[in-house]
């Protein structure tokens, strides 16, 4: 998109060329007419050297890297991009809300590598999207209520066997911290002069549930707060399942950029503090596109045993702010939290952002190491490899376990 900013072309002119055309514009005014300083960009350089193309790139070859590419088997070069970054796997995030990717997992289940695990994207629920939710629910012969919602999610997290239920918030996400909420749009609800039973949801004031309604009825024009109170939430227990959502993007800032045009808004942390209250029974991973929401994020993990903050998500995926991020984390945190993960829409980006990402933990680590030496302790190379280990994979492992 930066490459779009230099053009001289409007964006609907761009996006109207052929995919070729529009990778030759891109490279060539990020990679002939400029140097490629930027982090992104920079990345690039690490994937085509770490695949042995440096000849190509110094010639600033692209037909030359796209022959290359072009010869490559699909299964032998995933495999050779996990070995070359030196992961284990990576968890994919599938839309069964999306035909084409359903497609893909029924009638039959397609066949891939094992370093390949699933997460069940849920965010229809969390934007309050019901008809997007209808529409799939219609397909796939489920009814379009509460319980037959459920039952769409339970036969794919069946499908999928999913490692946790994922989700963007929308920019303008709130949760409100009325627990009866979520309630109080249900058609059974009548008046009532009587003495009610205040455990029962919605008994609140002078409303009550009519007999053996439990407030899993959905109002007709549910939000997300109810699609997550009567939907995702009963799911996620019912399966323990964790949920992950990642806070703080702007979809469609500029709509002319289509899937690029999205920007970054700094959220209301609140919001996640009244979840991790209101539904102590799952587990939430958790990370952040804006900057700004990094130390009060820190602290709410410090407070919560049910948050595990994890990653530089996107924005935030710059050397600079990995650096002042991780530090922050490590003083505040310990080795309790991961440090970075993937973020990757293209598989080659595992070569770069991981390489790039390891050498600046690294250098945090050994900072706060020297600090920690010189007050006095005696650091053995057992405790470097048990906390990097943390670091890279294992507090999810265990948060994930527990």
């Amino acid at each position: 998109l930066l490459s779009l900013s230099l053009s001289e072309l409007a964006p609907e002119e761009f996006f109207a060329l052929p995919k070729p055309n529009q990778a030759e514009l891109v490279w060539q005014a990020l990679f002939v007419d400029r140097a490629p300083i930027s982090e992104a960009t920079r990345g690039v350089v690490t994937v085509l050297v770490e695949l042995g193309l440096a000849d190509q790139l110094k010639a600033k070859n692209l037909i030359g890297i796209r022959e290359w590419f072009s010869q490559q088997d699909p299964v032998k070069h995933a495999e050779k991009v996990f070995a070359k970054a030196g992961i284990r796997y990576a968890v994919m995030t599938n839309i069964p809300f999306d035909a084409a990717e359903a497609a893909h997992w029924k009638p039959e289940k397609k066949e891939y590598s094992k370093r390949f695990r699933s997460a069940l994207r849920i965010d229809p629920l969390v934007k309050g999207d019901w008809e997007t939710v209808c529409v799939a629910l219609t397909a796939a012969g489920f009814p379009t209520t509460a319980e037959g919602a459920r039952s769409y999610l339970a036969d794919w997290v069946e499908t999928m066997k999913p490692e946790y239920l994922m989700a963007s918030t929308p920019h303008d996400f709130a949760f409100d911290d009325d627990p009866l909420a979520a309630f109080a749009a249900c058609s059974c609800i009548v008046s009532t002069s009587k003495k009610v039973d205040m455990s029962i949801p919605g008994a609140f004031g002078v409303k009550a549930h009519e007999g053996g309604c439990q407030g899993t009825e959905l109002s007709t024009s549910p939000d997300a707060i109810e699609l997550m109170e009567k939907i995702l939430i009963p799911v996620a227990e019912q399966h323990s399942l964790p949920i992950a959502i990642k806070i703080g993007a702007h979809r469609q800032l500029n709509p002319e950029l289509g899937q690029g045009g999205d920007g970054m808004v700094t959220a209301d942390i609140t919001d996640l503090a009244r979840m991790l209250k209101r539904y102590p029974k799952v587990k939430f991973l958790a990370t952040f596109l804006s900057k700004t929401n990094q130390h009060e994020a820190i602290v709410l993990a410090n407070k919560f045993r049910n948050l595990h903050i994890y990653g530089c998500w996107w924005y935030c995926n710059n050397p600079s702010i990995i650096k002042e991020v991780t530090t922050m984390r490590l003083e505040m945190l310990g080795f309790a939290f991961t440090a970075q993960h993937s973020d990757s829409r293209v598989l080659e980006q595992l070569l770069y952002k991981w390489a790039h990402a390891r050498r600046i933990i690294a250098e945090v680590v050994i900072g706060e190491y020297t600090k920690l030496v010189e007050t006095g302790w005696q650091l053995t190379g057992d405790e470097v490899t048990r906390d990097v280990r943390r670091l890279l994979g294992e507090a999810y492992h265990e948060f994930m376990a527990k």
